[in-house]
């Protein structure tokens, strides 16, 4: 089992030192998804919603968390992010809408919190907003879906393929 990063030698829990390492590209997808009755991914889906454009406020909603998660995460250093988008996948069949975020930087540490605070935010957005017609909506499956730069280079969740 590897070292957890984390901890000091006596088990207290610090934050990782990460200035010698180098600069790289590095980007993470995230995914998640939110069920609902039919009846709900109607609404949002016809933008009947009365709190407003749900997926739009959703997006901006995981956007401006991803760029504030060393406020939510312990021991999560603040870092640069060039770029953060996060995008909605309609799924009629099932009543579910699929959150996928990247996030991207050039740094010394990796963006993959910053990309599942983003999911998972622009997902608990969706529920807010449509909580008054479906409370029994359910957030599920908010995963590292593929991450790539820094010394342990791409990983990629099985299973997926982008």
């Amino acid at each position: 089992m590897e070292k957890l990063t984390h901890l000091t030698s006596k088990g207290e829990a610090t934050m990782v030192d990460v200035s010698g390492k180098p600069e790289t590209l590095r980007v993470a997808v995230a995914r998640g998804h939110i069920r609902m009755k039919p009846e709900t991914f109607k609404l949002i889906h016809q933008g009947q919603i009365k709190k407003g454009d749900v997926l739009g406020v959703a997006r901006i909603a995981g956007i401006m968390a991803a760029k504030q998660t060393p406020h939510f995460i312990p021991l999560c250093h603040p870092i640069p992010i060039s770029k953060i988008s996060v995008d909605f996948m309609m799924d009629p069949e099932r009543a579910t809408i699929i959150a996928t975020a990247e996030v991207r930087n050039r740094g010394v540490t990796g963006v993959e919190m910053e990309a599942l605070v983003a999911v998972a935010t622009s997902l608990l957005t969706i529920y807010d907003m449509g909580k008054a017609v479906d409370r029994a909506m359910v957030i599920e499956n908010i995963h590292l879906v593929k991450k790539s730069g820094g010394k342990s280079g791409t990983f990629i969740a099985e299973g997926e393929t982008s």
